[in-house]
């Protein structure tokens, strides 16, 4: 090397230079925060505010809880006293209910808002943004879906624009417009927190974290184009005020049910007659199903078209004419929105195969109370000591006609490895790892050949429900 003083200097200056550069070039970006202020110009006309009234006493009511706040109460299911009735009972006179939001359906008058809002109302009364009151007619309302529609004789009226709900994603900006604790046209923002929630049976709920209070219920959830996307119908909270989760009707849901209730006063919905619940991952595993899918079979309603159609407690429901039935909620949808009379084919999964069944979808009606299983104060045959910390006794005919079993056992004592898992004294087990339980000496057989290190499914029948319960091993 000729010159290595001039080679280190060189490199030194290089060294230094290279020091003064960031080792990641970041460009930085512009945010832009969405302004709201066009899209209520736009739409504010089109939010209405609802008041309710019922008659009550004249002397007022016993407790002094704000309308408003009660109606929120009422909604979630938090006991409210009942107003005093003081005086004469005859001698009464119109109370403040509550207080809603609702928007602008059609020019004609029609407007959709929230079934609770006019729930037991003997008079609705809606308040334009420009002042204009009118009484409303009640045109019909869907609790299962919350949602209602009314009429007020007016024309000429701004009505929304309705979005495309499949379009909406998470993470987007949307905005409420409605009257919490009755200050009309409040505006709130935030964005999608989720898609289909499951909260309710017959629809899937949008969750959002735009502030919502009393007296927004009804109001119109919108996103930037000034669609409406929603109905905003509750929250998630400890306290009765809101704590960052909310819930929206999904507006082609509510259209579905508008259109019905406008046509016809009330909904129409296919019903088969079981009541079902979650397949767990732990249940489809010991199952052999794979996947956690489907609606398990926890009931079948005498006389119901499942009945009839050879539905069975203990199925799981997969699939309503080639529809995939993914989680347990689906299911009454799908089977509501068959039309009543029309036949639908039912693919079930029972013991470890599939099966098609043809079913008559019937009309549904009012949900009629579960029948307790039948009991016995005296068991049939002496009790049976089983393993696995059970001890059983055999149906009688009364408890098997009830449960329309051929066989199964009673559950009297329980311990250990079955109170482990989740058995209680009183529950009746009609399979054991897919095979019929007939009487307790084959129960008792079953459990002492089964592996002691595999987990085993138990068809469980409790309190007019039917479930698996897993056999953990020991």
């Amino acid at each position: 090397m000729r010159n290595p003083r001039r080679w280190i200097l060189a490199l030194s200056v290089a060294l230094g230079a290279l020091a003064l550069v960031p080792p990641l070039e970041v460009q930085a970006q512009t945010v832009t925060l969405p302004d709201f202020s066009d899209l209520v110009e736009r739409v504010g006309p089109s939010v209405v505010n609802i008041r309710t009234t019922e008659r009550g006493p004249r002397n007022g009511r016993a407790n002094d809880i704000d309308p408003q706040m009660e109606e929120w109460l009422r909604r979630f299911g938090i006991p409210v006293p009942n107003p005093g009735r003081r005086g004469n009972p005859r001698d009464e006179e119109p109370q403040q209910r509550g207080v809603g939001s609702g928007f602008v359906l059609t020019a004609d008058g029609f407007i959709m808002t929230n079934a609770h809002v006019v729930d037991g109302a003997d008079e609705v009364l809606v308040t334009l943004p420009d002042k204009r009151e009118f009484k409303a007619r009640i045109v019909g309302a869907d609790s299962r879906t919350d949602v209602a529609v009314v009429k007020i004789e007016a024309t000429g009226l701004p009505a929304v624009r309705i979005g495309d709900v499949n379009r909406l994603r998470v993470g987007e900006w949307v905005m409420a417009i409605g009257s919490p604790f009755g200050l009309d046209n409040s505006v709130t923002a935030g964005i999608v927190s989720a898609k289909q929630r499951d909260t309710g049976d017959f629809l899937p709920f949008i969750q959002t974290d735009v502030a919502i209070n009393p007296g927004n219920s009804g109001g119109p959830l919108l996103n930037l184009r000034g669609e409406v996307v929603g109905i905003n119908s509750q929250i998630y909270s400890r306290s009765g005020g809101f704590m960052g989760i909310s819930f929206a009707i999904p507006i082609d849901e509510a259209i579905r049910v508008s259109d019905q209730l406008r046509a016809n006063g009330r909904v129409i919905r296919g019903r088969i007659g079981v009541q079902v619940g979650v397949v767990s991952k732990e249940v489809a595993e010991s199952l052999g199903l794979g996947r956690a899918v489907g609606a398990l079979v926890q009931g079948v309603e005498p006389g119901s078209p499942a009945e009839k159609a050879g539905v069975e407690a203990g199925d799981i429901i997969l699939k309503v004419d080639g529809r995939p039935v993914d989680k347990s909620g689906d299911l009454p949808r799908l089977i509501g929105g068959t039309k009543p009379g029309s036949k639908a084919t039912l693919q079930v999964f029972r013991r470890g195969a599939n099966k098609d069944l043809s079913v008559v979808v019937g009309e549904f009606e009012a949900e009629r109370p579960r029948k307790q299983p039948a009991s016995s104060a005296a068991p049939p045959s002496a009790s049976t000591k089983v393993d696995v910390g059970l001890t059983v006794t055999d149906l009688n005919d009364a408890q098997r006609k009830e449960l329309k079993l051929r066989g199964g056992v009673r559950v009297e004592a329980v311990e250990g490895r079955a109170a482990k898992s989740g058995l209680r004294e009183g529950d009746v087990i009609s399979t054991f790892d897919h095979v019929e339980v007939l009487d307790a000496r084959q129960f008792a057989q079953l459990v002492a050949r089964a592996d002691k290190d595999k987990a085993v499914p138990l068809l469980v029948h409790r309190g007019g429900s039917t479930n698996f319960i897993i056999l953990r091993p020991r």
